[in-house]
């Protein structure tokens, strides 16, 4: 059995797999040693992990995890993976751009793929069917365009999203809202829209915090898994063992 933790910018998740099947994820505000010596005293069978992160954390959970796997593995960019890696600069390549779009491969391989990770960055990020990775956009997400808003202006208030919205404010807020909101689903759709007409049959998979806002508001044919970079570590730590 794996263990798989995913540290992104705002929240961390954990994971334990049997294989390549998922048998449960949990969202973390932080990440304790104590919490992961009970999941090993309940899943004795766990002996391979693997760690991504995207910003710093503890020694001690490093410490703890090299000392508690038979095999652990610490994500990185000399870490081989299983797909064709053609951005020019791997080892500036966020972690989790690198694991989504592995985890795309894994559970749609041999097809035209594009990734769409809605979170504090929204990235779009492009797999071919030959396993290539050809590197991707990032654009502010929907919180950082709302902030943005109200950091760098002097009277306009700090608006949050809604699902349901009107496309034409008729007031301060509103307006906020519908610019902010209906500008990142045209963006996200004119994205799609392109890279339709160059890859044929494109495949769209959306993941991160705000997938469910895309998923409601694109037109276009999207499967959505909010767990996509899980289960691309996860193809990585099985491909390197």
């Amino acid at each position: 059995m794996n263990l798989v933790i995913d540290i992104g910018n705002s929240r961390t998740k954990l994971a334990v797999f049997n294989d390549h099947d998922l048998m449960f994820s949990v969202p973390l505000d932080e990440l304790k040693v104590d919490q992961l010596q009970l999941l090993l005293d309940e899943y004795p069978q766990l002996n391979k992990g693997i760690i991504s992160s995207v910003r710093n954390y503890p020694d001690e959970i490093n410490r703890f995890l090299r000392s508690s796997f038979e095999h652990f593995i610490e994500f990185n960019d000399q870490t081989p993976v299983p797909i064709i890696n053609r951005y020019k600069t791997p080892e500036t390549l966020g972690y989790d751009r690198l694991a989504a779009a592995i985890g795309a491969t894994d559970l749609f391989p041999g097809e035209n793929l594009l990734v769409i990770d809605a979170g504090t960055a929204i990235t779009y990020d492009l797999i071919t069917k030959d396993n290539e990775y050809l590197g991707g956009n990032i654009s502010p997400g929907l919180e950082t365009r709302f902030k943005a808003l109200h950091h760098f202006t002097g009277k306009l208030p700090l608006v949050s999203r809604q699902m349901e919205f009107q496309p034409l404010g008729r007031d301060t807020e509103s307006a906020i809202r519908a610019g902010v909101q209906m500008g990142l689903i045209f963006e996200a759709g004119q994205t799609i829209t392109y890279f339709n007409t160059i890859y044929e049959k494109l495949k769209v998979i959306l993941t991160g915090g705000d997938a469910d806002f895309f998923d409601r508001n694109l037109k276009n044919t999207i499967f959505v898994q909010f767990n996509l970079a899980l289960f691309g570590l996860n193809k990585v730590l099985e491909f390197n063992q």
